[in-house]
């Protein structure tokens, strides 16, 4: 795979993750009886829903930006492993009739994530050693 294949590759990957994560943002933060469903259940409404959001909202523009592409991912994958495990446990695959959607999402989402997290490595590496 060229330099050039790896790059476009890996755009796309930020892309499929911070659109999926921005997208389901109107949903949380206008309070879409779906949204309101799902954090009800968990027994994290309103709070779990708007802070759900707020760390999504983060996660997708650190993955937008180059140089946090790598934290931005790290943050995207660990939403996505809670809101797997709350699928998995709780809510189930499909949610109201929505044919798994939501959990396909996340799947998508987390996938893409931990492909980032491991391309970016060496990145994450060297924020972690520079807080040290």
């Amino acid at each position: 795979m060229t330099s050039q294949q790896k790059h476009i590759g890996g755009w796309i990957l930020r892309l499929i993750a911070a659109v999926i994560m921005l997208q389901t943002l109107f949903f949380k933060f206008t309070g879409a009886p779906e949204s309101i469903y799902i954090f009800s259940r968990l027994g994290m409404e309103p709070w779990g829903r708007i802070g759900t959001g707020v760390m999504e909202f983060i996660a997708s523009i650190l993955i937008l930006i180059p140089r946090t592409k790598g934290l931005g991912a790290l943050l995207g994958l660990g939403l996505m492993s809670g809101a797997l495990f709350f699928h998995l446990t709780s809510l189930g695959i499909v949610v109201q009739n929505d044919h798994g959607v939501l959990f396909g999402m996340a799947l998508l989402v987390f996938a893409s994530c931990l492909i980032l997290v491991v391309a970016n490595r060496v990145q994450l590496r060297s924020l972690i050693k520079n807080k040290s």
